[in-house]
C-alpha cells in the first residue's frame, strides 16, 4: 500500500498484551476501520495524523468483538481442542515432542519435565494448568532470549528486551521501540518453528511492515520460512495447555 506508514503497538489487558497493527494513510480522511486477518494479526487503518490515544480508545472499544471474532476463526478452521485432563497418561507438547505424564503427591505443586516424562507434583489445593502455564513460561524465557540474541548478533541488530505473553494466535511482536514478545504457547513448538517467529520479529527492527523487503529479508535468514508459517497455521491450533 504505497504512502501508508504501518506502526506496531500493544494494550495490556488483565493478564495479557493485545498486539494490533496501525497503517496511517493520506487517502482515510476520517473514519478508522478495524481488520481481523485469518492469521489473527489485528490492524486499525486510520488517517494520517489520527492522535495514537485515540486510536487506543477505539481499539480498546473492539477488545469484545476481537475476542468473539477470534473464537469464531478457530472454530471455522475446526481448531476446536479437546480440554487437557490433568491425569496419568495424558501427553503435553514441549519443543514439538510430546510427553506423557505422571502424578505424585507433594506439599508444594511444582513441574518437572525428566526421563521422558513431565512429572506434576500436587496437593488438593494445585491448580493444574497453573503450574504447567509458570513452567512453559519460564522455558519460555530462557529458550527465547537465547534464540533472539543468536539471532540478533547474526543479523546485526538489537533489541530492548523480550516479554512473554498469553496470546492465543500472535505468537509474537516487535513494538515501535523494538521491544519483542512472544507467546509462551509457542515453546511447545519445534525449534524451527520457534526460531521463524523470533526472525519474523527481529525483521521489523528494520522493517516495520510486512513488504516485499521485510519478507526478503526473512527469507535471507530463513529460507523455509513458508513452511513455518504452514506449519503454524495448520498446527497452531495444539500449542495449547
Amino acid at each position: 500500500m504505497r504512502g501508508n506508514v504501518e506502526e506496531q503497538a500493544s494494550l495490556f489487558n488483565d493478564t495479557e498484551f493485545l498486539n494490533y497493527s496501525i497503517v496511517r494513510s493520506k487517502n482515510r480522511k476520517r473514519t478508522m476501520t478495524l481488520k481481523l486477518e485469518r492469521s489473527g494479526a489485528v490492524v486499525i487503518l486510520v488517517p494520517e495524523r489520527t492522535p495514537k490515544e485515540e486510536i487506543r480508545r477505539f481499539f480498546r472499544s473492539k477488545v469484545p468483538w476481537i475476542h468473539k471474532k477470534l473464537g469464531e476463526l478457530r472454530k471455522s478452521a475446526g481448531n476446536v481442542n479437546t480440554p487437557k485432563r490433568f491425569v496419568p497418561g495424558e501427553r503435553f507438547l514441549y519443543l514439538g515432542d510430546e510427553y506423557p505424564l505422571e502424578i505424585s503427591q507433594g506439599r508444594v505443586p511444582r513441574l518437572t519435565l525428566s526421563h521422558g516424562n513431565f512429572i506434576l507434583c500436587r496437593n488438593e489445593a494445585a491448580d493444574e494448568r497453573q503450574v504447567f502455564v509458570r513452567w512453559y513460561r519460564m522455558r519460555a524465557q530462557e529458550i527465547f532470549a537465547e534464540r533472539a540474541a543468536f539471532y540478533a548478533r547474526e543479523m546485526g541488530l538489537t533489541f530492548k528486551g523480550i516479554r512473554i505473553t498469553s496470546a492465543r494466535m500472535r505468537y509474537g511482536s516487535c513494538s515501535f521501540d523494538n521491544r519483542l514478545s512472544f507467546s509462551y504457547r509457542l515453546v511447545m513448538a519445534p525449534y524451527g518453528i520457534i526460531d521463524y517467529i523470533i526472525v519474523h520479529e527481529l525483521a521489523h527492527v528494520r522493517f516495520k511492515d510486512h513488504s516485499r523487503d521485510f519478507w526478503k529479508y526473512v527469507e535471507a535468514r530463513l529460507p523455509g520460512y513458508k513452511d513455518s508459517k504452514a506449519w503454524l497455521k495448520e498446527k497452531g491450533h495444539l500449542l495449547e495447555v
